[in-house]
């Protein structure tokens, strides 16, 4: 495992926070998503950190290293230009699955929008160390790969993820991110001990750790990244922090960004926080959920700020642990069965498709739901005029819509998608449907056409229709 710098303290980049961010004291490094950085038009806010020496680190969401699928080669190949692009010591991505379908299930490939649980098994766990090999052998730079936030739990799981997490760090050498947030959410959703889970993975893997805020609704907990972090969520820093040095901590919001002072705070509720677990750890006895225990001793962080690695000796300064080598055949196999398994979930969760055997109905529901509006939410960031010219409509409109419509692309595809089903779903003339069909036409442009010959009328019969 390569060896990491410190990061410090930090702060999730976000273009609505830019200018704050950059008058912001005692903020060492920040996170950018990394889709939303186009290697040839970094945003002069990060060019202007990078000059004040403030680390970036670039955050992928959509790479999908735990699908069944192998990582797509131009994925990989963005994520590196990126890293490139901002001088990052690593990047970072998730361990989830974002799709599923197409070749390996023989039908139509269907898009999450967002970062679902991937099943602790050994199948699971052998498509997954393949997958961040490759990654790892395409990057530049190290990885580091993110536990998820779940509301659903899959039947008949082998592993805890204290153990999933070990074995995969184990097998290929990958560095961790640890959200905290995350462990609170799967303790509150799926009855899962963070304690537990910190005792069960590598700690000295760590390459830097998420802090985030979220709710609660009817015994659910939402991991929003849109409020304040809650005391539970520092509770579970302070216990990481008390068994190892976190080389790094960052704080994520992403929407309902408070002024910048309330930030200021936040972060130093953080600070405050690792620093007197660090002490705690330093003089003997602490208290985990109120049971006093004794720490783990502290890693030691070497006169540069490099956190060593106990099992790099002798390797070479670029190499992995040692991998565990899956037959062909076998991992051939353990891929087509997850992704039956995958594709047969997604579809529950976005097509309306029954429940599959062994899931909690009532979860998937509220995961369903949780994932409709989220794709309401990024299309309206997306494509800001369709809230603009739908007003109150659009939301109860989107929502609707997507209970029978899955995401097959990217999102500027779902919102062209949207505004053409309405605008054929024949809406009443008026001022707001003659600029959704001027917004339509403007992005629509040339498409290739779709082997289905219904959508092939339908479009042509649109573009007749709206020129008119």
């Amino acid at each position: 495992m390569q060896q990491l710098r410190r990061l410090g303290t930090g702060i999730g980049w976000r273009p609505e926070i830019a200018e704050a961010l950059e008058r912001m004291p005692g903020i060492d490094w920040v996170e950018a998503v990394a889709e939303n950085v186009c290697p040839g038009h970094v945003p002069e806010s990060l060019l202007r950190l990078r000059e004040r020496g403030v680390t970036v680190v670039p955050h992928g969401v959509s790479l999908g290293l735990g699908g069944a699928d192998r990582p797509d080669a131009s994925r990989l190949t963005a994520l590196a230009e990126r890293a490139e692009a901002l001088g990052s010591p690593l990047v970072t991505e998730h361990i989830a699955f974002v799709r599923a379908g197409g070749p390996l299930t023989a039908s139509p490939l269907l898009e999450a929008g967002h970062l679902l649980p991937v099943p602790r098994t050994r199948d699971a766990l052998d498509v997954l160390c393949a997958n961040v090999r490759a990654a790892q052998a395409a990057l530049p730079v190290p990885l580091a790969v993110e536990n998820i936030a779940a509301l659903i739990s899959w039947p008949g799981e082998e592993m805890t993820e204290g153990q999933f997490l070990y074995d995969l760090a184990d097998r290929t050498g990958v560095h961790l991110l640890i959200d905290v947030a995350n462990l609170h959410t799967n303790h509150v959703n799926r009855g899962e001990d963070p304690s537990k889970a910190l005792d069960e993975l590598p700690v000295e893997a760590i390459a830097y750790v998420h802090v985030a805020g979220g709710f609660e609704r009817d015994g659910v907990w939402h991991d929003s990244h849109a409020h304040p972090v809650p005391e539970p969520v520092l509770g579970i820093l302070a216990d990481l922090a008390s068994r190892v040095a976190p080389p790094g901590v960052l704080l994520e919001r992403d929407e309902n960004f408070p002024e910048p002072a309330e930030l200021e705070r936040e972060l130093a509720a953080i600070r405050r926080t690792v620093t007197r677990a660090r002490a705690r750890a330093t003089v003997g006895a602490g208290t985990r959920g109120g049971v006093t225990y004794a720490p783990t001793p502290p890693k030691a962080i070497t006169g540069d700020g490099v956190v060593p690695d106990p099992g790099a000796a002798g390797r070479p300064e670029h190499a992995a642990a040692a991998p565990v080598e899956v037959p062909t055949g076998a991992e051939d196999a353990a891929r087509q069965r997850l992704a039956l398994a995958q594709a047969s979930l997604l579809s529950a969760l976005v097509a309306g498709t029954p429940a599959p055997e062994g899931f909690d109905r009532v979860r998937l529901g509220v995961q369903a739901r949780a994932l409709a509006a989220k794709r309401a939410d990024v299309v309206a960031k997306v494509a800001p005029e369709l809230p603009e010219i739908l007003a109150e409509v659009y939301r109860p409109a989107f929502l609707a819509y997507a209970q029978g419509h899955p995401m097959s692309g990217g999102y500027r595809r779902d919102a062209l998608d949207f505004a053409e089903h309405l605008l054929l779903a024949g809406l009443p003339e008026s001022a707001e449907t003659r600029l959704l069909r001027e917004w339509w036409l403007e992005r629509s442009g040339p498409a290739p056409l779709s082997r289905r010959p219904g959508a092939r009328l339908a479009r042509a019969t649109l573009r007749v229709l709206l020129g008119r």
